[in-house]
């Protein structure tokens, strides 16, 4: 925070950009860290709330993702596509369609999550005692924000 913010006012437009500063470079060091399995942010993004959540209707994934539904189709065309998702009816009504992630997404799942957090425990590492607490002592209000980000519009 800067020293024109306190806890009890808005942020001012230097807090805001550090903060965006922040995020992007986290996201970056992400984006690297899975650079080899060669999928997209969206892809892998879609990919972790499959595996995650378990089977879902595209429209539940369109609304948890924040995307709409042509992108949707595309990433999950390429996540099948690529054997990390698949398809399925559902046994009372055939009409309707859930996505399931294959064991090959799992395991796909598992390995990018392993590598962004050995990442992200690097970061951590390098960081005192003192400030660790306090980024860790933030992710309730970090995941309430990226929470927030991730709501269409005009449902926050």
């Amino acid at each position: 925070m800067s020293a024109r913010t306190t806890l009890a006012t808005s942020p001012d437009a230097e807090d805001l950009t550090r903060l965006g500063v922040v995020v992007q470079r986290l996201a970056r060091g992400f984006r690297v860290a899975s650079a080899e399995h060669g999928m997209t942010p969206s892809q892998l993004s879609v990919l972790a709330s499959v595996v995650r959540l378990g089977p879902l209707r595209m429209s539940e994934l369109a609304e948890r993702e924040g995307l709409n539904p042509t992108l949707l189709s595309r990433v999950v065309a390429h996540l099948e596509r690529d054997g990390l998702l698949e398809r399925r009816a559902e046994p009372r009504d055939r009409r309707r369609l859930t996505l399931r992630a294959t064991p090959a997404g799992r395991r796909r799942q598992l390995r990018v999550r392993a590598e962004r957090a050995s990442v992200l425990a690097a970061q951590l590492a390098a960081l005192d005692e003192t400030d660790r607490g306090q980024v860790l002592g933030a992710l309730p209000a970090l995941e309430r924000l990226a929470g927030l980000a991730a709501s269409p519009a005009g449902e926050q």
